[in-house]
């Protein structure tokens, strides 16, 4: 036991940092390999949109003041789009920072937070670091049980977070079971609506979270610009709730905590919508393209809506991620989700697709051998 184990907050003592996929930049020192392709992350593989780029360069001329710390024109952009108020969008340092704002600012320790089994990581580290209690709830299918997380919900319970579409899963929860969800839940519980991928979504009975806040106001609907939108290396995140919840979350949000060319890019971003389409059409057709090719190989797959799709590899998952890895195709494997045998695969160009289902294909052969 060192020194500085007794100064460490309760809930953070057994925390483990939040493990992102590998970055190409490591991949190429550890392995000197060039040729690399990072399928990983769930970024958006066309970049990001020529207004983007304008509106960055001509933002870094002015790079030595502060930006806007309330982030009022992206905020009144958001608002237009949207139909709701700027009093009722929060601004965030990605979606993460948003999500970590929502517990800070109302779970208090030893209150209960739920979460489904294989949902994304940062609600688990964010409630455990107020020392908040979990109540993890069995997924079904691999996604999100919301009858049963309904009936997990006790006295104790302050927070449910419900991932839609759910990461690293695919998976996403109908306009009918998050509505029932909703009118289920006391309206002394909060419900976060995590819709980071939801520009992805073409399916007609998916809901649009937004619609939802005016029924529901301890709902809060959490977006983000790092995926549809390509804007990961800015990070800039929103979440949209009652006057009320963005109220109190900008009591414990930091200053500035969008950056000026985060903030210009989302603006110019929201002005490009071919660019959108444009990502979504190839990104439905990259998860088609994989989809089939995993289908060649024989192996099971999540139905995703999402950018990404995850692969029942086997019990060598770790192996052929690593196999893969030695051939420059950089996936992400997903066993501390509680998925030991699956690999999640983000949708990429045609041809990192192609590349993608092929190296696979090698490394199963291989880890067969």
């Amino acid at each position: 036991m060192s020194q500085i184990d007794g100064l460490i907050a309760h809930g953070v003592r057994n925390l483990q940092p939040y493990q992102p996929g590998k970055p190409v930049e490591s991949l190429e020192r550890e392995l000197g390999l060039t040729d690399i392709i990072k399928l990983a992350s769930n970024e958006n593989p066309r970049g990001v949109s020529p207004l983007v780029v304008d509106a960055v360069n001509e933002t870094l001329l002015s790079a030595a003041r502060y930006p806007d710390g309330s982030g009022t024109s992206l905020k009144c952009k958001l608002a237009e789009r949207l139909g709701v108020s700027t009093e009722e969008v929060t601004l965030g340092n990605g979606s993460n920072d948003v999500l970590d704002l929502v517990v800070r600012a109302f779970v208090n320790p030893g209150e209960e937070v739920v979460v489904s089994e294989h949902a994304f990581a940062v609600y688990v580290l964010a409630s455990m670091s107020v020392n908040a209690q979990l109540h993890v709830v069995p997924a079904s299918g691999f996604g999100h049980d919301l009858a049963a997380m309904s009936d997990a919900v006790t006295s104790k319970t302050k927070l449910v977070f419900v991932a839609n579409p759910n990461n690293p899963t695919g998976t996403y929860s109908s306009r009918e079971a998050v509505e029932k969800f909703l009118d289920l839940l006391p309206p002394t519980i909060l419900a976060v609506l995590d819709e980071a991928y939801f520009e992805y979504v073409t399916n007609g009975d998916y809901p649009d979270g937004v619609t939802l806040l005016s029924r529901h106001p301890n709902l809060i609907v959490v977006r983000t610009f790092s995926k549809a939108y390509g804007l990961a290396g800015l990070r800039v995140g929103y979440g949209i709730a009652s006057k009320e919840i963005a109220e109190v979350l900008n009591r414990v949000r930091h200053p500035f905590n969008v950056n000026a060319l985060a903030l210009a890019a989302a603006e110019a971003a929201l002005g490009d919508e071919t660019f959108l389409a444009e990502s979504i059409k190839q990104n439905l057709e990259g998860l088609k393209q994989l989809a089939s090719g995993l289908d060649k190989m024989g192996l099971d797959w999540i139905p995703s809506v999402a950018n990404f799709i995850c692969a029942r590899v086997g019990r060598n998952a770790g192996q052929m991620y690593q196999m893969m890895l030695e051939r420059g195709v950089i996936v992400r494997p997903v066993a501390n989700y509680g998925l030991p045998e699956h690999l999640r695969i983000s949708i990429g160009l045609e041809s990192e697709n192609a590349r993608a289902l092929k190296v696979l294909t090698e490394a199963l052969t291989l880890s067969e051998v």
